[in-house]
């Protein structure tokens, strides 16, 4: 079975309008055709800019890290919630050439470590709290040298290459600036270095590091350049058929694609609105947001679906303006999908696949996809995007209706991980084909639907198990909410099944109830062993659950040992 391709490829007439620009060049042309239109919308905070200010706002901050003396190339790190300062840096790197490394804003000083040593940054942005976090605090903590620092030169032992420290509002720790005073330090630039930058730069420059979410082991850096985001912005604008008219709610972190791919750029891309609706995700100001900004378009996770549905206000809202969006960055339960369309109303709503590696997205949904393709598949590739299924083992192309790992080559792939030959050698082969590592099978007609991850698979006594399986069924069950499913190790079988289990609100189920009915409907070495009813999951940011957290946990609890399936 040959690879399949998304689409007609793109001839010199009818390529994309962002092919052959960079995000800065794009940024400009958007802000010369929609200056007047709302650009970037935060309803909470009561700030709204045009495009035009939005532009402005951008060239006064790429003045202020020129005043820095960052030059293009360099890595400029951010570690942040969604704030309005969030969207301008990485305009403004972009008009420059450095490249923009997103730190997830959940990372504890261990990791913030590993990052700003990994990526080599020259500089990092960051905001006081988070939640229960104390930004500042953490940094002193990993780079005690900031304290008795110059601005601008910190000479801290771990980090050779840190020079600036940002703070994005108004207080700054002790060898920082604020926000304010490098805009201040910008003044003294002149707007024409900008645009003699900007002419130097290439389309195919790196200009985002992307670090992988980390469900397992230490993140690997994503470098990905401006063709890879602009081409992906606009193929997923284009497959929600986003025009300057939509206003998209962008409640998603924007550290990670799913909110400055799919949310900052397509907005861009199509000159639309943004709307945030909180430094991060609340359903209640998500939904008013949708509600009183007349949002077209929601993107979010499965999670965040769901908490939207089930917050206690959702049936006295007004979601009319609702028309489509993109549920993506984790498995999306169908009847989540039914929901959605049929509750919520936005009966154009998409499903996106794919990953970090990949700019994110590699398959979409269309808007004018039968309901059935919408709910049972993750779509068919983006145009002139690359597709195919292979054995894991032996490599051979695979043919409809038969699982493989999914591998994808075209403009979605990255250019590699940063300062990791060896792990960028095992994630794209010789001929260009990125491995996704996730199990997929294509059906007859061109859609894909995703099966698991290669590394969940769960063998118990010789038979392979593949968890998505388990937990899509267990989702239908009226009183399950949400299922995680994985192995843990057992001395007879090799691995045991286990389900933790998030019940509805008000709803009961007792442990041997769940596995009559697993057993009613699935072979008997599908029913788990293990179950746990629970509040909630370990989670990344995105919604993404961390099952080798639960692995451990449960492992743990039960005092079972991985050797023990030696």
């Amino acid at each position: 079975m040959a690879a399949e391709r998304g689409g007609p490829q793109s001839g010199p007439e009818d390529k994309p309008w962002v092919d052959g620009l960079t995000i800065g060049e794009v940024l400009t042309q958007t802000a010369d055709r929609h200056g007047q239109r709302e650009a970037l919308v935060f309803p909470a905070l009561g700030k709204r800019w045009t495009w035009r200010e939005l532009k402005e706002e951008v060239d006064r901050a790429a003045c202020g890290l020129l005043a820095l003396g960052i030059e293009p190339g360099e890595h400029v790190a951010v570690w942040a919630t969604n704030v309005p300062q969030w969207v301008v840096l990485q305009y403004a790197t972009a008009r420059i050439g450095a490249v923009l490394v997103t730190i997830n804003p959940a990372y504890r000083p261990f990791e913030l470590k590993y990052v700003l040593r990994q990526s080599d940054a020259v500089a990092l942005f960051l905001v006081e709290r988070f939640k229960t976090s104390n930004y500042f605090e953490m940094l002193d903590e990993i780079c005690p040298e900031l304290a008795a620092a110059t601005p601008g030169s910190i000479n801290a032992g771990e980090f050779p290459k840190l020079r600036h420290v940002v703070a994005m509002h108004d207080t700054a720790p002790a060898g920082a600036i604020t926000w304010k005073q490098m805009l201040e330090e910008g003044t003294n630039v002149w707007p024409t270095d900008i645009d003699s930058i900007a002419k130097k730069l290439s389309p195919g420059d790196a200009i985002n590091i992307q670090y992988t979410s980390g469900t397992t082991g230490f993140p690997k850096a994503a470098t990905l350049s401006h063709r890879n985001l602009l081409l992906n912005a606009f193929y997923i604008g284009e497959c929600q058929r986003i025009s300057a008219e939509d206003r998209i709610c962008i409640p998603v972190p924007f550290y990670h694609c799913f909110g400055c791919v799919l949310g900052t750029l397509c907005a861009m891309v199509y000159g639309a609105a943004m709307i945030i609706p909180h430094e991060y995700f609340q359903p209640a100001e998500t939904l008013d947001a949708i509600e009183k900004e007349r949002a077209t378009s929601l993107y979010g996770v499965p999670t965040m679906f769901i908490a939207q549905l089930q917050h206690d206000s959702f049936c006295d809202r007004d979601l009319s303006s609702l028309r489509t969006g993109i549920m993506a960055g984790s498995p999306c339960p169908i009847e989540v999908m039914r929901k959605v369309i049929n509750r919520m109303g936005a009966s154009e709503v998409t499903i996106a696949y794919g990953q970090t590696e990949a700019s994110p997205v590699i398959t979409q949904t269309r808007t004018d996809d039968p309901i059935e393709l919408r709910v049972e598949t993750v779509g068919r590739p983006l145009p002139d995007v690359e597709v195919k299924i292979v054995d894991p083992e032996s490599g051979k192309t695979l043919g409809d209706n038969e699982q493989g790992e999914l591998c994808t080559r075209g403009h979605v792939v990255m250019l590699g991980y940063y300062n990791n030959e060896e792990a960028t050698a095992a994630a794209i082969d010789a001929d260009g084909w990125l491995h996704t590592g996730d199990l997929a099978v294509r059906t007859p007609n061109g859609y894909y639907r995703i099966t698991g991850r290669i590394k969940d698979m769960v063998i118990r006594g010789g038979e392979n198990i593949y968890p998505r399986e388990i937990e899509e069924f267990l989702f239908t069950h009226d009183a399950i909410e949400q299922a995680a499913v994985l192995g843990l190790p057992d001395p007879k079988y090799g691995e045991e099944l286990c389900a933790w289990v998030k019940l509805k609100e008000g709803a009961t189920l007792a442990e041997n109830d769940l596995r009559d009915f697993c057993r009613a409907s699935l072979a008997h070495y599908k029913v788990p062993r293990y179950v746990r009813f629970v509040a909630s999951f370990p989670q990344t940011v995105t919604g993404k659950i961390q099952k080798f957290k639960i692995r451990e946990q449960m492992c743990n609890e039960l005092g079972l040992a991985e050797e023990e399936t030696a």
